[in-house]
């Protein structure tokens, strides 16, 4: 039996019921057949808790259906191919941010990307940590990507959406404000774009109120509920976490009540070293959501039915 040490920990990589011990009150597995839509592994330029090819065997080890790897600098597709062959019996996807390392609002480095072995690209984020508004939220000292400019989307989108349109990827909004996202989805699907994600709409640095995320689910968009902002927050143990703004599971309950689970996706946000495993905070959401109130079907749909009919299986 091959064995990996990660955080500590010793993962076996055919266990009968997880790693870790299960509560006793937890009869079942209830990441069986999850997505988790948004995960962070290694190799990367920030200290990743595990690399893509563990966190994969660890998702498999599981029950989980599927994994999308994001990375804030570099295309994700071709490493998600590499790994789903390296851990058959998880899919495995990817896609690309557009910050400043891929050229930005680069229409060729999407265009490129869709030509790659596997087809394991599904995803375009538009701007993250070099979107302006992340770069104005966190007083970065770097040049901004602008993605809405007198209120319109900026040129360079034309062709990013065209490409998006064509080859049926998603639309991830990135670290846009909350008015840019709606200026940007109402522009995406006028070009056609017909899966369009909000990326942790809640979360800094977009934080969306409830009206706006009723008005992106009008347009088409799914919405993105992510676990990791429960850690962020001036407690936060990571130095790092503590300027962005803390979101915890019954705040995202309020929210997902007031606009509908069925416009909702939840996804981990997780792989930073020294936080939770992606897997851990996956099933933390859902027991949480469940202690308030959520049932089995929707959280099912939330976690497996969104996620998949985003990516297409």
């Amino acid at each position: 039996m091959v064995v990996l040490i990660i955080s500590g920990i010793l993962y076996g990589m055919q266990p009968s019921a997880g790693w870790a011990q299960a509560p006793a009150t937890l009869t079942e597995n209830p990441l069986r057949g999850v997505v988790d839509f948004h995960v962070h592994s290694g190799p990367d330029s920030f200290t990743r808790s595990v690399t893509d090819l563990e966190i994969a065997r660890i998702a498999r080890a599981n029950g989980m259906s599927a994994l999308v790897f994001k990375n804030h600098f570099t295309m994700t597709g071709d490493r998600a191919y590499l790994a789903e062959l390296e851990v058959p019996g998880i899919r495995c996807y990817g896609g690309i941010v557009l910050n400043h390392a891929v050229g930005g609002l680069n229409p060729f480095a999407i265009d490129r990307m869709v030509t790659f072995t596997g087809q394991r690209a599904k995803v375009v984020w538009l701007p993250t940590f070099d979107a302006v508004n992340h770069v104005k939220r966190f007083d970065a000292k770097r040049p901004g990507i602008a993605v809405v400019e007198n209120g319109k989307p900026v040129p360079e989108l034309k062709a990013i959406f065209a490409l998006v349109a064509k080859h049926n990827l998603v639309l991830s909004t990135g670290h846009a404000s909350s008015k840019e996202v709606l200026i940007l989805l109402e522009a995406a699907r006028r070009a056609g774009v017909e899966q369009m994600l909000v990326t942790h709409a809640m979360a800094d640095p977009i934080r969306m109120s409830v009206s706006q995320m009723k008005q992106a689910a009008v347009l088409g968009a799914k919405l993105e509920c992510v676990w990791a902002s429960n850690l962020q927050g001036e407690g936060s143990h990571l130095p790092g976490m503590r300027l962005w703004k803390k979101v915890t599971t019954e705040d995202y309950s309020k929210a997902i009540r007031a606009v509908g689970v069925e416009h909702f996706i939840l996804s981990s946000d997780l792989g930073q070293y020294l936080n939770p495993l992606p897997t851990d905070g996956m099933k933390a959401f859902m027991l949480e959501l469940q202690s308030f109130g959520f049932t089995e079907s929707e959280i099912d749909l939330m976690c497996r039915k969104n996620p998949r009919a985003l990516l297409g299986f």
